[in-house]
């Protein structure tokens, strides 16, 4: 069982930046992917960015220019640079992390991100 905690979330003016953190109590199994969802209140869960085992990353349109995922050399450790925040970044941050070869997906508790000046 991966356990997921995830920090850095709170209350920032627009335009402003966070750093979220996602630690991992272990890796598992490579290849993996880890990624960060978020969801708005009466919205579905959406992918924001993701990080693979072998560094590539992808972003939600919404977020590209602004954010940046990043992790560890040991890969146990994900970070998402959140710059030029906007009131609609608004949302709780899951982190998550994929085992595709083992079908094995593990979620962190959440870390509420709120935009508002």
């Amino acid at each position: 069982q991966v356990q997921l905690v995830e920090s850095g979330g709170g209350l920032v003016q627009p335009g402003g930046s966070l750093r979220l953190t996602c630690a991992a109590s272990e890796i598992s199994f490579t290849p993996y992917t880890m990624s960060w969802y978020r969801q708005a209140p009466e919205k579905p869960r959406e992918l924001v960015a993701l990080i693979t085992s072998l560094r590539d990353t992808h972003y939600a349109d919404s977020v590209k220019g602004r954010f940046t995922i990043s992790r560890d050399g040991a890969g146990t450790t994900v970070y998402l640079q959140m710059n030029s925040l906007k009131p609609e970044d608004t949302a709780v941050y899951y982190c998550n992390v994929l085992f595709p070869t083992a079908a094995k997906t593990y979620w962190g508790q959440g870390t509420q991100v709120t935009v508002s000046s």
